[in-house]
């Protein structure tokens, strides 16, 4: 879909600069395209508008809206369809949000909420909610945490691989891949998971990572030469996501329900965009970056299609809102990923409301 970009100040103020009749039109117009999918054309707004116009003065209508760049006409089809400048001008200067009804935010609240969660569980859990209740897929980022450990263990996966499994107080699971010697007994790696897993007590990997280094290097360790190799190897294969050059790896990405975009899905077009969504899905910190940007301010954010510049979500649009812990503090972002075709008026209010559910959970 074409047209200029727009912010949302500027598609207020054209929304205010249109006239009555074209506002009106346009409103109906999205509306039905955003239920169908299917091009609208001039009879079917004059049966849903409230007041009568004729097919003939409503096509003169959308005229001129396609010469403002706010409607296009696919293919050859008579009928319209909103560009991404339209959709703006609908999201920010005509649509009509509601509330969820108290029922609606029960669920939600009861879907999230359960004694003994840990902040994963809770994110994943409002992911999953997002999906299932929108048809689309959720998303959340969160603060990468540095918690207490409670168990560490090196596992021989490969010829020259381990995989390093941390396990923390609250229940949360890391693995790293990491490269070990060629015809490294397994005696290594369990000599390595006890070493650490005497002095993790009560200790963060951070803490953790910093005495046992310390040790080694002076030589202070009770391990021969490979075991304390491998321990120092699995230390900083762990820790590289604490450190502050990586910054894009500092945040945790949960995406649950990406099956949901295949449901609609019947033109080859269509199928083309839900692979492109997988893709982008897939280049995580572009994402990550995206979503951090509905951080930057209270409330939803909306990015529709390739407005985003950071990467290819041509056809899309992502309905974001930050949460916030007990100090007030942002720490990440709740959000739907869909086709441009989602139910906004619905989707806006309910990804509202997670984020607040979700910071009260956390605070």
């Amino acid at each position: 879909m074409g047209g200029t970009f727009i912010d949302s100040a500027q598609a207020r103020m054209l929304a205010g600069e249109l006239a009555e009749r074209s506002r009106e039109i346009l409103r109906h117009l999205v509306d039905a395209y955003l239920s169908s999918g299917e091009p609208v054309g001039s009879r079917t707004l004059s049966q849903r508008l409230p007041h009568s116009l004729s097919p003939a003065s409503i096509r003169n209508v959308m005229a001129d809206l396609e010469a403002l760049g706010l409607l296009y006409a696919p293919h050859t089809s008579a009928g319209r369809v909103p560009t991404e400048k339209g959709l703006r001008l609908f999201v920010d200067g005509l649509l009509e949000i509601g509330e969820l009804s108290p029922g609606e935010q029960l669920t939600i609240e009861a879907r999230i909420s359960a004694e003994g969660r840990g902040l994963e569980e809770v994110l994943t859990q409002a992911t999953m909610m997002l999906s299932g209740l929108s048809r689309c897929a959720g998303l959340v980022v969160a603060p990468k945490q540095d918690s207490v450990l409670k168990h560490v263990e090196f596992v021989g996966v490969a010829p020259g691989k381990a995989l390093v499994v941390i396990v923390n107080e609250d229940g949360q699971v890391e693995n790293r891949l990491i490269s070990t010697p060629i015809g490294l007994p397994i005696s290594a790696l369990v000599e390595a998971s006890n070493y650490l897993n005497a002095r993790l007590r009560g200790r963060t990997l951070q803490s953790l990572r910093e005495e046992v280094l310390r040790e080694l290097e002076g030589e202070r360790a009770e391990l021969d030469q490979l075991t304390g190799k491998i321990v120092a190897e699995g230390l900083a294969t762990l820790s590289v996501a604490n450190a502050p050059e990586r910054n894009d790896e500092e945040k945790v990405l949960i995406v649950r329900g990406t099956s949901h975009l295949l449901d609609s899905v019947e033109a080859q077009e269509d199928l083309a965009r839900v692979r492109m969504l997988f893709d982008d899905i897939e280049r995580k910190n572009d994402l990550i970056r995206l979503l951090e940007l509905a951080a930057e301010g209270d409330g939803v954010k909306i990015f529709i299609g390739s407005e985003n510049r950071l990467f290819s979500l041509s056809g899309s649009s992502i309905v974001a809102a930050p949460y916030a812990n007990a100090q007030g503090k942002v720490i990440g972002v709740v959000g739907v990923l869909g086709p441009t075709r989602l139910n906004y008026a619905r989707i806006i209010p309910m990804v509202d409301h997670t984020a607040k559910v979700v910071g009260r959970l956390l605070g």
